[in-house]
């Protein structure tokens, strides 16, 4: 018997939007309801207590909202919620830094890995911790790179200024000889394109949308969670006016997708 309640995913914007193409492509019979927390838009720069905060009371709404699973479809809210939030719910929660650690650590052929990802996200230290969990000899070389996440926002991820961010901020990561690139946000694999022409075959790209959507099938397969039957209904929520946001929604899924707001907090609250 297949289990017809929506998937939670939310992220602080439209980043999550990978995740959830991907998990939409990988799952097609399965409905999904998407928060982009664009009230609190960027995490990266907050203190994790904040973003936890955030995160605790969106998987609270999504639990009204009677999801069989939520997504973390961030790496800071992932990185400052995950345990915590798993010890509070009763519903299964995925985030996206432990399904991207282990696919960086299956592609990287001389154990040197690059990470770029917002500055919270660096500051946890959760990708280092989770690769050298799977392979100690694993050199990480980690890098924040916050300019590139309101380059995404800003509908501007195939652009000559992207170009220019990118090839200041893989530097580093280039002269100390990283085969493998993680994508540490999920803003990030909208600037594959642009790092591609930056660095022509430079690296192996490591995008948490799509292995993050394997864990969800896998997770959904084991618990017996699957949907089937009928038209999956979708939805994107928006905890503020989207502006950019449509658009670059629309951009990647080639159709209109209208976020439609949702309240979670008082107007007031920051």
């Amino acid at each position: 018997m297949s289990d017809q309640r929506p998937i939670g995913i939310f992220d602080s914007g439209v980043g999550g939007l990978t995740v959830l193409k991907a998990i939409r492509e990988r799952l097609p019979t399965e409905s999904t309801i998407y928060v982009a927390d664009l009230l609190h838009f960027p995490y990266g720069p907050r203190y994790q207590d904040e973003v936890r905060g955030f995160a605790i009371d969106i998987i609270r709404y999504l639990e009204t909202r009677d999801v069989k699973l939520v997504v973390i479809a961030c790496n800071t809210a992932t990185a400052a919620a995950l345990n915590h939030a798993r010890e509070l719910f009763e519903v299964p929660i995925v985030g996206v830094i432990s399904p991207g650690a282990q696919a960086a650590v299956e592609a990287t052929k001389n154990n040197r890995i690059g990470v770029i990802s917002t500055e919270g996200t660096m500051r946890s230290q959760e990708y280092l911790h989770a690769i050298k969990e799977l392979d100690p000899m694993v050199g990480v070389y980690q890098k924040a790179c916050p300019e590139l996440v309101d380059i995404v926002e800003s509908g501007q991820a195939d652009s000559r200024h992207a170009e220019q961010v990118l090839r200041r901020d893989l530097a580093d990561i280039v002269q100390l000889g990283a085969d493998t690139l993680v994508l540490g946000c999920t803003h990030y694999p909208l600037l594959k394109p642009a790092i591609d022409r930056v660095h022509p075959g430079a690296f192996q790209l490591i995008d948490s949308a799509t292995t993050t959507a394997d864990k969800v099938e896998r997770h959904l397969d084991h618990s017996r969670l699957r949907g089937g039957g009928g038209q999956p209904r979708h939805e994107v929520l928006a905890t503020s006016v989207p502006e950019q946001f449509d658009q670059v929604a629309a951009n990647l899924f080639g159709e209109a997708i209208e976020a439609q707001e949702v309240r979670i907090w008082e107007a007031s609250k920051t």
